[in-house]
């Protein structure tokens, strides 16, 4: 049975509402429960990864955030076969529920100086969790949504999903900033931070209660009434005719662009600002909150655009300008955020020599002795600064050509060595305190927050309806999910973990762009040869 012929009795407009309405909602909330993760990734660190060496201890950070991650895909496998046979309503009520519980549970684990190992075990398990209810959720919200759509409108009404994804990034602000300005900063160093993961209980019964109310996709019944279902939803997604090719695209061409270009935008620039630019932490929340409620609206703009210009047009022209914008956004962002910092760099070059000359990020964890020079390294990278490397006989250190004398106690004591670096290069003009930009520059980091908003939306708001379209409808939940969660999970997921290791290999703070660039330049590619010029048009009508 054809798609049209299950919506020939078109949803009302009040139906459509309600269906977009308790989708995005639930969208928001699983979404925020997911990404509490990444904007109190500080904080998550210092209770259950804590280490002397702050590298060490993001990176762990960001290798969390990462398994969340690499389990979706399982998690679209698992729920898309359910999606496909069972029906798309129960199977994302199943979806939201786990992801509610598992977030609630890391605010209840004991740190790690409570149970030891047993801390970032549980935090793990619980990612994992996360990570296979979220490769149910935005496969089952998409499709219902799409498969409720009228097709002339079926970009703008998903396209709301999208910008559900950036509510749930912006939800996790506002209930950052909420409790921060209820607990004294101790306080929620301690243990406030646990409040916005137990809010995940209410936020799942608000999400239960709005998708209770909604009947099951009409296209699914239309199916399940002439016994048109998947047998195996996950086998026929690779021997349906023409289906390997689809989803090859639909990986690298559709969600490594935007998964890519989306990370950059929201977490990249989180980490850039608080931690590598040292900006006041109020700030950064400030500016990514305004930036990311204004983002909103592009995805809805680029959604409706699709449906006229068709869904191929806004990915590839959005890939090519992150090609082109990518480093001067984040170049600019850094002149702006901390002037006085870029510009003792530039003025003051530093040089670190000796033999080994390179860091080992991983080093403590897996019990190998770092060497002295990588010692030097991994400091001045944490402190946000650029450094060149040259190979000698013996560790040295220079700024602006002046030779600085290492005392012994810099290399047995981490602590002892960056607060030797730091006092050594603020008298070279470095200034290591936490900035507070003026308003002229934070209105200036906020437009460059907006561009790559603008440039997420582009290759982001008209994919939902894109990926609906490309795929049959009984095999619909799984061949759409499969390449999105392998892409989203792993090729974003791993985003901030590569770049931050990119990073500490290399010591320049803007490295780790150049692993968004290539993922982003390969999938435009990709995009460009695999993805149907036009108006847009259901699966059925081009086989």
């Amino acid at each position: 049975m054809s798609e049209a012929a299950a919506l020939e009795q078109e949803p009302s407009e009040k139906e459509i509402r309600l269906v977009i309405a308790a989708s995005s909602a639930g969208t928001i909330f699983e979404w925020y429960d997911f990404f509490i993760y990444g904007t109190l990734f500080a904080l998550i660190g210092a209770a259950f990864f804590p280490s002397e060496n702050e590298t060490l201890q993001i990176l762990l950070v960001w290798a969390g955030f990462a398994i969340g991650f690499g389990f979706r895909p399982l998690g679209a496998i698992l729920f898309g076969f359910l999606g496909d046979r069972l029906g798309r309503k129960y199977t994302f009520l199943v979806t939201v529920t786990l992801m509610g519980i598992a977030t609630a549970g890391v605010g209840l684990v004991p740190n790690a100086a409570s149970i030891g190992l047993w801390a970032p075990a549980i935090v793990i398990l619980l990612r994992i969790l996360q990570g296979l209810a979220l490769g149910g959720e935005y496969g089952g919200a998409a499709i219902y949504v799409a498969e409720h759509a009228p097709p002339e409108k079926r970009g703008f009404y998903t396209s709301f999903i999208q910008a559900s994804v950036v509510g749930g990034f912006v939800l996790s602000i506002v209930v950052v900033l909420a409790c921060r300005a209820i607990f004294p900063a101790d306080t929620f160093a301690a243990w406030g931070w646990r409040v916005p993961f137990l809010l995940s209980i209410v936020l799942l019964g608000i999400s239960l209660w709005m998708r209770l109310k909604l009947s099951e996709s009409p296209v699914f019944l239309a199916m399940k009434e002439a016994g048109e279902t998947a047998r195996n939803p996950f086998v026929e997604s690779f021997t349906y005719p023409g289906n390997k090719k689809r989803i090859f695209v639909a990986l690298f061409g559709i969600t490594g662009v935007l998964t890519t270009i989306w990370y950059t935008a929201f977490f990249s620039s989180l980490s850039f600002l608080q931690r590598d630019m040292r900006l006041d932490e109020f700030a950064v929340e400030m500016i990514l909150l305004v930036g990311g409620l204004v983002s909103m609206s592009f995805y809805l703009v680029v959604g409706k655009w699709s449906d006229r210009v068709g869904r191929k047009k806004p990915i590839v022209i959005g890939a090519l300008l992150a090609l082109l914008l990518l480093f001067p956004i984040f170049w600019a962002m850094g002149s702006l955020a901390n002037p006085g910092l870029a510009q003792a760099a530039r003025d003051n070059p530093i040089l670190v020599s000796g033999p080994e000359c390179a860091t080992d990020p991983f080093a403590e964890l897996f019990d190998r002795e770092q060497t002295d020079c990588g010692k030097l390294l991994e400091t001045l990278t944490s402190s946000g600064v650029r450094y060149a490397v040259a190979e000698a006989p013996t560790v040295g250190l220079s700024v602006a050509g002046d030779v600085v004398a290492l005392p012994p106690t810099w290399f047995e004591d981490g602590a002892a060595r960056r607060a030797g670096i730091e006092e050594t290069l603020a008298g070279y003009g470095f200034d290591f305190s936490r900035q507070v930009p003026g308003i002229g520059a934070i209105i200036g980091i906020l437009g460059l927050i907006l561009v790559l908003g603008a440039l997420s939306a582009m290759t982001y708001g008209s994919v939902a309806a894109l990926l609906s379209e490309m795929f049959p409808p009984r095999i619909r939940y799984s061949s759409m999910s499969i390449p999105y969660h392998i892409g989203a999970g792993y090729l974003g997921g791993f985003l901030p973990l590569i770049s931050g290791f990119i990073v500490a290999r290399t010591g320049d703070i803007y490295a780790g762009l150049w692993y968004t660039w290539a993922v982003v330049a390969f999938g435009m590619v990709v995009a460009f040869w695999g993805l149907p010029s036009g108006p847009p048009r259901d699966f059925a009508e081009d086989g």
